[in-house]
């Protein structure tokens, strides 16, 4: 029991990695970009009432899902692998803030592929698209705590340059 009181190392390492460089960090970027911009494509079909936007929107969601799927691996894998990013709160609280967002937004591209692609923006396709971006920035908040805090994924690996 003694040894968690201990403080957690910072510059914990990463294990999921391309020459060094982490590959769950390289891979949410895409996620992100993709949830939001469908947003931003939900505002401009119900401002502009075109179906193109309605189906750029369903394209991002499916992108975002697949490439949510892709950093959720490397993430899991990591949570799982090394016992410093495993031990911190923040990194559980991130994984459930992830899962979430992509669970909501498989809902959204479900309803949309369902009931049709322009059906489903007003007003539960933008309802979830907002829900999204919010679990978006409560994982990114999160994940950003685990960088710039605990240093996670930025530590060496006791290797020289």
């Amino acid at each position: 029991m003694e040894k968690f009181g201990l403080p957690l190392p910072l510059d914990t390492p990463t294990r999921v990695a391309v020459a060094r460089h982490p590959v769950h960090p390289m891979l949410v970027t895409f996620p992100i970009a993709f949830f939001l911009g469908a947003l931003a494509c939900d505002g401009a079909f119900l401002w502009s009432g075109d179906t193109f936007w309605a189906r750029a929107a369903l394209w991002l969601l499916g992108a975002g899902l697949v490439m949510g799927a892709l950093a959720g691996l490397a993430g899991t894998i990591e949570l799982l692998a090394v016992e410093g990013i495993r031990r911190r709160a923040a990194s559980w609280s991130h994984f459930v803030a992830a899962v979430l967002l992509l669970a909501v937004q498989a809902v959204n591209w479900r309803e949309r592929m369902a009931v049709g692609v322009d059906e489903a923006v007003v007003p539960f396709g933008i309802m979830l698209s907002l829900l999204g971006a919010g679990w978006v920035a409560v994982a990114g908040w999160l994940g950003g705590k685990l960088v710039f805090e605990h240093q996670v994924g930025v530590g060496g690996d006791d290797t020289e340059d």
